[in-house]
């Protein structure tokens, strides 16, 4: 039986050694590692902990030989003048070390921290009563001075009883910090003429000399304190290395599934993820309006390798050929953003469910540039997104079930010819197991800024009519969009008084307000008249019809001088009717939507008005 090998010790080292290192470039980053994610807090925190000599956790490296197994870079604004070489990665302590770094610079753009002094506070009431690291928030004023301006000014700063905590950087600092001591205490130089000059003197060097002390031992604390490490050897194999570093980030905040991913691709190709993705969202300006980057790279890229698009799926694909997948991802993620904008969906904020979003994009790998195909596939892709919207398909599993669906579709597509009938074979289209929604679930959907897709659905058909806004009659766009609210076409205040809930998707329409929001208890055209200063009421009348809004039902809507009970049974019956009335509207234009039909307004309202 073979002897068992120890496993490692960690090794003493302190920030001072640490210092030297990262100053000379000895010590980088794997570039697969998180950049700096800390914030002021944590980064107190952690200084405190050094000024305190109390005790922290072990980094992880790996000895560097000849050659560096990773690509790398120097932790943030450490690189070095004279490039030097480099002899160890750091796996795991980035966080910890770009914090001291950075803070025995004091280069971060809004922060300026201090060591707090009490016994040099001049103020009536002290901040602390111990020694500690204080974080000062930085800002520009107008003029372009960087406030607060007392955090430059070494006399503001020690009368609050603050020393800048760069002047405890470990190296030879002596011009440094006494030049600081000298300016800071200037003030309390006496005036050669002063008849207490030689008591204010005295007063003056003691106060120098306590000061020159006091940095002086807080400088020796943080040059001597001992930041342990444990070494992984030059000869550890890549993939070990990477293992061990994702098994060490297992902390507070650990890793998540894209890190490991960024990491496994590192290891297996050499290429920055983090470089390819900001490459992408240069690319796809569209597709990034719809959702997390990251999430539409991993779930796409798992789809491609004919994936589940879930976290298993991720993990499983073969992270070269994610790479190698790279410019179909692109293409496709644009294309699919570009499809989702011709159907009036614009953003995540509006989109009715994301599981949609990797399958076409994917999908748009089998689908040539031009072509009559193009016309016959989108078609069938367009037929898929309304069925989305207005089945319970992805109400629940929607990663196994998008799954099921894109291998269908793929199926469909990759056979070039097929009909309408063949449909059959993507279960969303089954309408029996999932059947569209009808008059009666649209008459009761949700209020759409909720999550829900049935109710986002109704938005978005009609964003897809032009949903022309009430006042500026501006088109829906992604732009327009932004700028418009959820209004209630009944007012909520009026059916509060019947103790009626106002926050339907059919007593929804997205526009912008022209007038002032508090406006009481009103009937609903007079309500929408004042909050968008209507006077022209055929425009309107216009207008509402691309909301798929019945004109007639809000203008026969008035309740002034009712009692209340009149006013309880007429109200109930207009509000149920409109948003049946309107309901009916919405579906005849799914019925068409989720064939992959492109119907105009006026089909939908002729078709309305025949019933």
């Amino acid at each position: 039986m073979g002897i068992m090998q120890q496993s490692s010790k960690a090794q003493d080292r302190t920030l001072g050694i640490w210092y030297q290192h990262i100053k000379q470039g000895q010590i980088k980053l794997p570039r697969f590692q998180r950049f700096e994610a800390w914030d002021r807090g944590r980064i107190t925190s952690f200084m405190n902990t050094i000024i305190n000599n109390l005790p922290v956790g072990v980094t992880l490296a790996l000895e560097v030989g000849s050659e560096e197994k990773f690509i790398s870079r120097y932790i943030v604004t450490s690189e070095p003048a004279t490039i030097g070489t480099v002899n160890q990665h750091l796996l795991d302590g980035q966080q910890r070390l770009t914090a001291f770094w950075r803070s025995m610079h004091n280069n971060y753009e809004s922060e300026t921290f201090f060591v707090y002094l009490p016994e040099f506070d001049q103020r009536e009431t002290k901040y602390s009563d111990e020694i500690e690291v204080y974080c000062q928030g930085r800002w520009h004023s107008k003029d372009g001075r960087r406030m607060p301006l007392w955090a430059d000014d070494p006399v503001n700063s020690l009368y609050r009883g603050f020393i800048p905590i760069h002047l405890l950087c470990p190296g030879d600092l002596t011009n440094q910090v006494d030049k600081w001591v000298n300016e800071s205490t200037s003030n309390l130089e006496p005036n050669d003429n002063d008849p207490n000059a030689l008591t204010k003197y005295k007063l003056y060097t003691a106060t120098k000399e306590k000061l020159k002390d006091e940095i002086k031992n807080l400088r020796e604390r943080v040059t001597h304190f001992n930041l342990p490490y444990l070494s992984l050897p030059i000869e550890t194999h890549k993939d070990v290395a990477l293992q061990v570093f994702i098994n060490m980030n297992t902390n507070s905040k650990p890793l998540s599934l894209y890190d490991i991913i960024v990491a496994e691709v590192e290891s297996v190709a050499g290429k920055s993820l983090h470089d390819l993705e900001k490459q992408l969202v240069g690319q796809c300006p569209r597709a990034i309006r719809f959702g997390d980057v990251r999430d539409l790279i991993l779930s796409t890229s798992a789809l491609l390798q004919d994936k589940t698009p879930n976290h298993k799926g991720m993990v499983e694909m073969d992270k070269q050929i994610l790479l190698e997948n790279w410019d179909i991802l692109e293409s496709g993620l644009e294309k699919m953003a570009w499809l989702l904008d011709s159907q009036g969906i614009f953003d995540a904020a509006r989109l009715p469910t994301n599981a949609v979003l990797a399958v076409i994009a994917a999908l748009y790998d089998l689908i040539p540039e031009h072509g009559d195909f193009v016309a016959k596939a989108e078609q069938l892709l367009r037929a898929y997104l309304w069925s989305a919207f207005f089945t319970n398909r992805y109400e629940n599993s929607a990663a196994s079930r998008a799954y099921a669906d894109y291998k269908g579709l793929k199926a469909l597509l990759s056979k070039k010819e097929f009909s309408n009938a063949d449909w059959n074979i993507v279960p969303i289209f089954n309408r029996d197991e999932y059947p569209l929604s009808n008059t009666d679930s649209l008459a009761e959907a949700g209020w759409p800024k909720k999550v829900g897709i049935e109710a986002r659905g109704v938005l978005a058909v009609a964003s897809y009519f032009g949903a022309y806004d009430f006042a500026d009659n501006r088109q829906a766009t992604f732009e327009s969009i932004q700028h418009r609210e959820y209004h209630h076409l009944f007012p909520d205040a009026l059916l509060k008084e019947i103790e009626k809930n106002s926050f339907y998707a059919m007593n929804c329409a997205l526009i912008t307000w022209k007038t002032n929001r508090v406006i009481g208890r009103k009937d609903p055209i007079e309500y929408l008249k004042e909050r968008v200063e209507l006077s022209d009421m055929q425009s309107v009348q216009t207008r509402l019809r691309t909301h798929l809004i019945p004109y007639d039902l809000l203008a026969k809507a008035h309740y002034s001088n009712m009692s209340d009970k009149d006013l309880k049974s007429q109200l109930n019956k207009d509000f149920a009717e409109f948003r049946r009335k309107r309901a009916k509207l919405f579906e005849i234009a799914l019925n068409k939507l989720c064939f992959g039909e492109q119907p105009t307004l006026d089909a939908i309202w002729n078709e309305y008005q025949g019933n």
